[in-house]
């Protein structure tokens, strides 16, 4: 069954494969991104510009009825913590929550037309397994987890919500850890699974989590990530 479906994120990495694979899938795709691309993706219903990081909060354009909603705007900040400066707080719960919020809040009187409409949020490994230097973005997506168990009460039983909560991915936010083979290497070998997560394979659990296989799915985390969070073993 065709679905109407809005994306935000970047024109790279998970957004750019979740938009392929559900026009794949027939949806008719809404893609917001920062910088869209000069030659957007065949098949997108609409591009539009938004920023997440946007003061006031960037108004999207949106469909009088959809059916899936993906927010997929993120960071990557590692430090020391007592290097991070609140600053960093801010800039990380700005992009990563309350672009959330203020995307959610936009777009739900278009979710409320569908007859079941889904939402899917994008945590973090590092807000529910301790990892040093992560302070900052864990903080941040430990509150988009419970932002999205909260809304999966409220919304209920119209509107799922559910949160990917994904390990290290290959992706352009990732670069600077994934840049070389040594790195690449050195961080498969910390996974259990003796991999690092590919967007296509992210893209795929964000698709099921839209579609009508999971209509009995809601306030719950999945975690593609490699057995980190929840694995160890003993070579």
């Amino acid at each position: 069954m065709s679905k109407e479906i809005m994306i935000i994120g970047s024109s790279a990495g998970i957004p750019a494969s979740t938009v392929s694979a559900a026009i794949a899938r027939g949806w008719r795709t809404h893609v917001a991104t920062r910088n869209p691309a000069a030659d957007p993706p065949k098949g997108i219903a609409s591009l539009q510009t938004f920023d997440a990081s946007a003061t006031p909060p960037a108004e999207l354009e949106i469909p009088e009825s959809l059916d899936g909603l993906v927010y997929c705007p993120g960071t990557i900040t590692l430090k020391p913590f007592h290097r991070l400066k609140e600053d960093d707080f801010l800039a990380d719960y700005r992009v990563n929550f309350l672009g959330a919020v203020n995307a959610i809040q936009q777009c739900l009187p278009a979710l409320k037309k569908s007859p079941q409409a889904s939402i899917v949020l994008f945590g973090s490994v590092a807000a529910d397994t301790g990892m040093g230097f992560h302070a900052s973005i864990a903080s941040a997506k430990a509150a988009v987890e419970g932002l999205a168990r909260s809304l999966a009460a409220e919304l209920a039983p119209k509107i799922r919500v559910n949160v990917i909560a994904p390990s290290l991915t290959k992706t352009p936010l990732s670069t600077n850890l994934t840049d070389t083979e040594d790195k690449q290497k050195a961080a498969a070998g910390r996974h259990p699974l003796r991999a690092i997560g590919q967007a296509d394979d992210v893209a795929e659990l964000v698709c099921f989590l839209l579609s009508d296989a999971t209509r009995f799915m809601s306030g719950q985390t999945l975690r593609p990530d490699g057995g980190i969070s929840s694995l160890r073993i003993f070579s």
